[in-house]
């Protein structure tokens, strides 16, 4: 039998973290390189409309916080031991609304902000369809955050991980090229 003392020490030491965060941070870097080839590929929509360059990095960096929100809060509901994977329960099924609620208050108001950006830069988007495409991209995140980090925390648990340490950066790189591709999507219906 293991001393829980010395478990949970090795779980705090330098090495551990290292060895843990080393692949996980380079397989992420890996990846993000596919959220700047998207990119690329839509640099012409995003000169043409001011208002959808303006919306890029917000709409990634609000579902990025969003994320890190949602994920640090179930944490640590699994360390006070309150935390259960369960649509019945009452605990996650608030996190989960209150990423909806967030959500469509955030995105609502970057989309008039972007629009007004853009519409200064000369763009020429409506109002209408800023604030669309913001609420429906930021909306179909809000979804892809509350799954996320549910899987990320029970993944990360059930593999002996600290859910604290891989749970962030995982949800949040997912927000990352998952709010560009996401994005894009609704961009392409939209226009």
């Amino acid at each position: 039998m293991t001393d829980p003392k010395s478990t949970a020490v090795d779980e705090w030491s330098i090495g551990r973290i290292v060895r843990t965060m080393i692949p996980l941070l380079a397989a992420l870097s890996v990846l993000q390189l596919v959220s700047g080839t998207v990119l690329e590929t839509y640099e012409a929509v995003l000169l043409r409309y001011p208002a959808l360059l303006v919306l890029v990095p917000v709409q990634i960096g609000t579902a990025g916080n969003l994320a890190s929100i949602t994920c640090s809060r179930l944490t640590t509901q699994l360390y006070l031991g309150t935390y259960e994977f369960s649509a019945s329960n009452p605990a996650l099924r608030a996190n989960a609304g209150a990423v909806f609620a967030l959500a469509a208050t955030v995105f609502g108001a970057v989309g008039v902000a972007a629009w007004a950006i853009g519409l200064a830069l000369g763009g020429s988007l409506a109002l209408g369809r800023v604030l669309l495409i913001s609420l429906v991209s930021g909306l179909c995140l809000a979804v892809l955050v509350v799954v996320a980090s549910v899987a990320a925390v029970e993944v990360s648990y059930r593999v002996g991980l600290n859910p604290d340490d891989t749970t962030i950066p995982v949800v949040t790189n997912l927000c990352d090229i998952a709010g560009v591709l996401i994005l894009f999507a609704v961009v392409s219906v939209v226009l």
